[in-house]
């Protein structure tokens, strides 16, 4: 247990540090998070005789990563496409084999790694990074952004009927930082409120073949978990509208849940009880991240969807 803490405040402090910093810090730790990821999924499916691109896929993990720092979608495209291309010549014509298999879960692991690290980027840049003598965009500056993708489609009248708060604290601090911090909070109370809630409350299996831990009234306390800090963090530290915080919480607690499920499966297909001992006591980088590889992604898009930056 003392492990356990000691490493977890070690995490944490880490984690802080890159996120406020922001810049080449936040995106060469994301590519190094990505890399290990990688090696844990490689050394899993190895285990049942599953073969990755081990070399060829942490390179497209480096160039796709780099590509999301430097902000080039276009180039994102072009990486995976090729990446594809190169991985299924490698396992036909340099290897010999006739397995589909190796090719399909090297493709699929570079995906299911390189890009939600690459969203994880784009959000926490978000904000375009200032030219000398420019200010840096805060959280004040997009918690006053009223533009939505709803008022687009003139349904603005009907969410003007929804309450509207303002309980905002001062907060200066970096859009993309902010994001960030609401991202992970939320993302971080899903695990916590579904393992407490289950935990006293639970009776229901919610998927027992794939996890037989996990419960309905665990998921549901998630839900409420979530939302009820998505609020706090984003609404009352941050400023952001109080139902699209909400909403944010409600959709992080099911991407959490589904992304969990997701390896839990990938656990349960290849045998192991921790992907790895990156973090002693926590696990290894999949079973810190695998909630993240689902929030990051959907939670960047909803924060586009919805104008909040």
């Amino acid at each position: 247990m003392a492990l356990r803490i000691i490493s977890g405040i070690i995490g944490i402090a880490i984690a802080a540090f890159v996120i406020q910093y922001g810049g080449a810090p936040f995106a060469i730790f994301a590519i190094l998070l990505s890399l290990i990821a990688w090696h844990e999924y490689s050394d899993a499916f190895r285990r049942v005789g599953i073969v990755t691109t081990y070399i060829f896929g942490a390179l497209t993990l480096i160039i796709l990563l780099c590509c999301a720092w430097l902000g080039n979608i276009e180039e994102i495209f072009a990486v995976m496409t090729l990446s594809m291309i190169a991985i299924l010549l490698i396992t036909v014509i340099l290897r010999g084999t006739t397995r589909p298999t190796d090719a399909a879960v090297s493709i699929a692991g570079t995906l299911y790694i390189g890009l939600p690290f690459a969203h994880l980027i784009f959000l926490r840049f978000l904000a375009d990074e200032p030219l000398p003598g420019e200010q840096v965009t805060t959280i004040k500056d997009i918690a006053a952004n009223g533009s939505t993708l709803v008022n687009e489609f003139n349904l603005g009248e009907v969410t003007n009927l929804l309450p509207s708060f303002d309980f905002g604290l001062t907060a200066n601090i970096d859009a993309g930082s902010a994001l960030i911090w609401i991202l992970f909070a939320c993302t971080w109370a899903s695990d916590i409120f579904a393992y407490f809630v289950g935990s006293f409350f639970g009776s229901h299996k919610l998927a027992s073949a794939i996890s037989p831990g996990k419960t309905i009234e665990g998921f549901l306390g998630s839900i409420i978990g979530t939302i009820f800090t998505a609020i706090v963090v984003g609404t009352i530290i941050f400023g952001l509208p109080f139902i699209k915080m909400a909403t944010a919480g409600f959709i992080i607690a099911i991407a959490a849940t589904l992304g969990d499920l997701t390896e839990s499966v990938l656990k349960r297909f290849t045998g192991i009880k921790d992907s790895g001992i990156f973090l002693p006591g926590h696990g290894g980088v999949l079973d810190r991240f695998d909630s993240i590889f689902f929030t990051a992604p959907i939670f960047y898009y909803y924060i586009l969807l919805m104008g909040i930056a």
